[in-house]
């Protein structure tokens, strides 16, 4: 039961998270925030919140944001989850979003080239 309970854990934070996200914080114009996993500690105590940022340009300015925001999030998200304790959030900028368009882009040019 406790092995099962860590990906449940994450999934539900992930899938608020990014309701939270869509719904209750202002990012700048033009900019896509994506929730792309989350992973609770052992004791879920606190958990980190990766998320993707497009354009990548405006990384800096969304996680000021996030951080600015982050004590409402996590009021919001403390009354919505139903379980004890509720992890503390950290936000991580992920890559691999980055990664993959950067992909994208090379094969794109490979096949131009042909």
């Amino acid at each position: 039961m406790a092995q099962n309970r860590i990906p449940q854990v994450n999934e539900l934070v992930k899938r608020e998270v990014a309701r939270i996200l869509l719904r209750e914080v202002d990012f700048p114009e033009g900019t896509l925030v994506t929730v792309v996993r989350v992973e609770a500690f052992p004791n879920l105590q606190g958990a980190k919140v990766y998320i993707s940022v497009i354009p990548e340009d405006k990384a800096k300015d969304v996680l000021r944001t996030l951080q600015r925001e982050i004590f409402t999030i996590q009021q919001i998200l403390n009354e919505r989850l139903r379980m004890r304790p509720v992890p503390r959030i950290q936000w991580v900028l992920g890559t691999a979003a980055v990664q993959a368009q950067r992909i994208e882009e090379l094969l794109g040019q490979i096949q131009k080239e042909r």
